[in-house]
């Protein structure tokens, strides 16, 4: 996977769009973005040629086909790219205590498995998310979904800091690395 995997799959995006970015009509591929919202399996969206050229773009071979088609089918759901935020942080625990989707139904989103479970799953996301997501940054997380990355969704989704940071240790963090190493040590 390049680290341009985002990147990439917004300009396949927006190449499909039939309006710029400042709203004015291009001739794009409606007819692609209809029938990839039509699959109803990620199989059925491998065999339409925007999600193989999507595949093609991202350097993918046949086995990463199943994954460009997943990404293509949640994709053509998308009608506005917002930046800037992840996804998880989009769609998760606002200032006000709400969520754009519940966290039951976040949980499940992050228990599916298969490539169907996703899909499902992750239209159900952009639809709650009022179509408006940052299509970079989902395009990334479904291309690489694996625990980690689950890992990731959740401390967004809750807007919890990034662990590992030394700049988030307090001086009782420190103590009690101290406390717990003197204990380890033994």
């Amino acid at each position: 996977m390049s680290p341009k995997t985002g990147p990439i799959a917004a300009a396949w995006w927006r190449d499909l769009q039939p309006c710029d970015e400042a709203g004015k009509p291009r001739r794009g591929d409606r007819a692609a973005l209809a029938r990839l919202r039509r699959c109803a399996t990620v199989m059925e969206a491998a065999g339409e040629p925007a999600a193989i050229a999507l595949c093609r773009r991202l350097g993918g071979t046949e086995c990463d086909l199943g994954r460009a088609a997943l990404i293509a089918a949640v994709l053509a759901h998308v009608r506005d790219n917002v930046g800037g935020l992840p996804v998880a942080r989009q769609v998760g625990v606002q200032q006000d205590g709400k969520a754009a989707i519940s966290d039951l139904r976040f949980r499940r989103l992050l228990q599916a498995d298969t490539d169907d479970e996703q899909l499902i799953g992750f239209r159900r996301l952009v639809a709650l998310a009022g179509h408006k997501l940052n299509v970079a940054d989902l395009a990334a997380s479904l291309w690489r979904w694996n625990d980690k990355q689950r890992r990731r969704w959740i401390y967004a989704y809750h807007e919890a800091p990034d662990f590992g940071t030394t700049a988030d240790i307090t001086a009782n963090d420190a103590d009690a690395v101290a406390f717990a190493s003197e204990d380890a040590s033994a």
